[in-house]
């Protein structure tokens, strides 16, 4: 699916970073772990990003999420995008046994030694979650300074802490309610925190994730079962998705993640006149 991806004209593939999701009816359901399929991923693939949407801080001890990426970094020939978040699935870390208490300090201190290990190769940390010695990235990301980084959150703490490094910002569909009117809000929310931060806006990319019905979609069971979950989809012709996604471009949106339903390998041909009709705008 991503070589065909990778063939239709998409720019980028992402994962999300999921252990298990365990529903009020009692089903539970697992995706596969999500740094080896980036590792597989960037071996099949040669030109397409590649990142996780977003990693989860609490998943891996920080210098092990540091290594990770530095190695899907360097198997990819430095096609990653690193998105970090602090996680919100209770039952994940539960079944972990990591900590859901103090998730946005904890995140704070993880990603200051993740985003320093993979800029400058090495830290000493010592913090009320994590500290680390003498810790050291070897061999070093394939590109000086590491993968950019993009930040999933739309929370002014998260912001604060992450907006003075990263590259970029990315929403949720629920947030924007899968609509362009949606996007000013938080757009001025990030606008914001970088100003404060002393930073251009500009210099951010602003990403949202789109849902997008295909022909036989019913509908995409996610892991938040939250009723703002509920959306309505982008759909239609080739020519209805691409307007629906110039839209995005001109809320100022620059790189939009499709959750597509059905996701499949015929979804992602048939998007493919849609792409094509974006890259002639």
């Amino acid at each position: 699916m991503a070589r065909l991806a990778e063939q239709a004209g998409f720019d980028s593939v992402w994962l999300g970073d999921h252990l298990l999701y365990r529903y009020a009816s009692g089903e539970t359901r697992g995706p596969w772990e999500v740094w080896t399929q980036l590792a597989g991923l960037a071996e099949a693939t040669e030109r397409i990003t590649l990142g996780p949407l977003v990693a989860s801080t609490a998943f891996h001890s920080p210098f092990m999420l540091a290594k990770l990426a530095s190695s899907v970094e360097e198997i990819s020939g430095g096609r990653l995008v690193l998105g970090l978040g602090a996680g919100w699935n209770e039952t994940e870390f539960a079944a972990l046994g990591s900590p859901f208490d103090h998730r946005i300090s904890r995140f704070e201190e993880a990603f200051t030694i993740v985003r320093t290990l993979l800029a400058h190769g090495s830290i000493d940390f010592e913090g009320e979650f994590y500290s680390v010695r003498d810790a050291e990235v070897l061999p070093r990301p394939i590109r000086p300074g590491g993968p950019p980084l993009m930040v999933g959150s739309i929370g002014p703490r998260m912001l604060a802490a992450t907006v003075p490094y990263i590259a970029a910002w990315n929403a949720w569909y629920a947030d924007t309610s899968n609509s362009p009117a949606g996007v000013p809000r938080l757009i001025s929310l990030v606008d914001d925190a970088a100003r404060a931060a002393g930073r251009d806006p500009q210099a951010i990319e602003r990403t949202v994730a789109v849902q997008v019905r295909m022909e036989g979609g019913t509908g995409r069971v996610m892991g938040d079962t939250n009723p703002r979950m509920q959306v309505v989809p982008l759909s239609g012709t080739p020519e209805q998705i691409a307007d629906g996604l110039r839209a995005y471009a001109a809320a100022g949106i620059g790189h939009v993640q499709l959750v597509v339903d059905p996701i499949t390998e015929v979804s992602i041909a048939a998007l493919a006149p849609a792409l094509e009709l974006l890259d002639r705008a």
